[in-house]
């Protein structure tokens, strides 16, 4: 059974990995706040352009994880990885104050990414034995740290960015990298050691590794790949939306755009508490919805915010929308996000064989290249459509991928029983002188 831990209920290397993670998307939530905005009015670069680069960049920051998961797996290790990743970071961070270095700098922190995503998330289930009944939601709380970030990085980058200048919202993104960087290092000993996390023998390593298994991740996949050609808008043709068509005065102050962007995360935080107890009373009931289950839902909850915005465009008449309906689009948008994404991480965390944790967890960005990569030709069609034909198209894309997540439901409660089963046998099985999981 799993011993008690003295930090929040949850192993203390959960903590560390949640500060690390607030920084680092401190950082990457900062730069991307303010990315479309210096394209299109400091470097002068056309819609359809800053589009493009906008979902290059993102799909290959989420592409060098596959790599570097694989590097982190055989060579560094991922403590190694992640010190080395967030170095690289934080130095593409900086280079982002210089205009020169602007595509070499996006390079930088798409390369620094590469090992520094998969090898932060894939530590977590490190701290907890397979028994362990907050290992499922553990995956949730890490992501409120993805937010915490993601909160404060408009709020600050944003406000320097659009009040004294692009470059020093982008310096600010890279002290927040320096910053996660600090508290990995100091909390380090609260990490588990990765020599002392050898569960099975060499022989037993691929044990996990089956058709099902690569057949259930693929599937997965494609459909979270649909799903991000719609959600990976909200930092790209929705944000110009949201500067352009909405009326964002408050109290007789007009409200920067990029200040927005603190709505979804600060309702994550507010949300995911609630979300998470209310899931918790269903399975003391026995009626909490299957993980695939939540995931389709989530896809559908993100379908109606567009759908909302739609409506929002067309109520308007042509005229600037009012704040309310920003609010409410964030409102849905956050909720069916609480649904899908930490939910189809856990999935990729739980089904990793032994010793290629990080390289399984990199699997689940290469669905988030892919989508980015569709958002950004998606993102092209902003300029072809009218505003309200073009959020409806977003909801259509969306509700296609919670259909898919509905159809794979079967096919993954087969799958994960089984990982369960296999990880019960092979725990039975330890020969003497390996150690077993033990919590932090």
């Amino acid at each position: 059974m799993s011993q008690p831990s003295n930090w929040f209920g949850q192993p203390r290397g959960l903590t560390i990995l949640f500060l690390t993670n607030m920084w680092e998307q401190f950082s990457y939530f900062g730069m991307r706040a303010l990315l479309v905005y210096y394209m299109t009015t400091t470097l002068l670069f056309g819609q359809e352009k800053s589009s493009s680069i906008y979902g290059l960049y993102t799909a290959f920051a989420y592409f060098t994880p596959i790599i570097g998961g694989t590097i982190a797996d055989r060579w560094l290790g991922k403590r190694r990885a992640v010190i080395i990743g967030a170095t690289v970071m934080a130095a593409g961070h900086f280079m982002m104050a210089f205009e020169p270095a602007f595509y070499f700098a996006l390079a930088t922190i798409a390369l620094g990414n590469g090992l520094f995503l998969p090898t932060l998330p894939s530590q977590i289930n490190d701290l907890y034995t397979a028994d362990d009944p907050r290992r499922p939601w553990a995956y949730n709380v890490y992501y409120v740290g993805v937010n915490v970030g993601a909160f404060l990085a408009p709020l600050v980058c944003g406000f320097l960015g659009e009040t004294y200048g692009w470059h020093y919202g982008f310096a600010a993104a890279g002290v927040g990298m320096l910053a996660g960087l600090a508290i990995y290092l100091w909390g380090n000993r609260y990490l588990p050691s990765e020599a002392a996390r050898q569960v099975l023998p060499p022989a037993k390593a691929g044990t996990h590794r089956g058709r099902d298994t690569v057949l259930l991740l693929l599937g997965i996949g494609l459909a979270v790949t649909i799903f991000r050609g719609a959600y990976e808008q909200i930092g790209n043709t929705f944000a110009l939306w949201m500067r352009d068509d909405v009326d964002r005065v408050i109290d007789g102050v007009e409200v920067g755009a990029s200040m927005f962007f603190s709505l979804n995360p600060l309702l994550v935080m507010v949300m995911t508490p609630l979300l998470l107890a209310r899931w918790k009373k269903q399975a003391e009931r026995g009626r909490e919805l299957s993980v695939m289950h939540k995931m389709a839902v989530g896809a559908l909850i993100v379908a109606a915010s567009y759908l909302l915005v739609a409506g929002a465009e067309a109520f308007s008449g042509g005229g600037r929308a009012h704040w309310i309906w920003l609010l409410s689009y964030f409102l849905l948008f956050t909720l069916g996000e609480l649904y899908i994404l930490p939910n189809g991480l856990g999935v990729f965390a739980r089904l990793a064989p032994p010793k290629l944790g990080a390289t399984t967890v990199a699997s689940w960005y290469l669905a988030i290249f892919t989508g980015s990569l569709l958002a950004g030709q998606v993102g092209r069609l902003w300029s072809h459509f009218g505003h309200a034909q073009f959020f409806v198209m977003l909801a259509a894309i969306a509700s296609c991928a919670a259909v898919l997540l509905y159809l794979l439901d079967g096919p993954t409660k087969r799958v994960l029983a089984q990982a369960q089963a296999r990880v019960a046998d092979d725990l039975t099985d330890v020969p003497e002188g390996i150690a077993r999981p033990q919590n932090a």
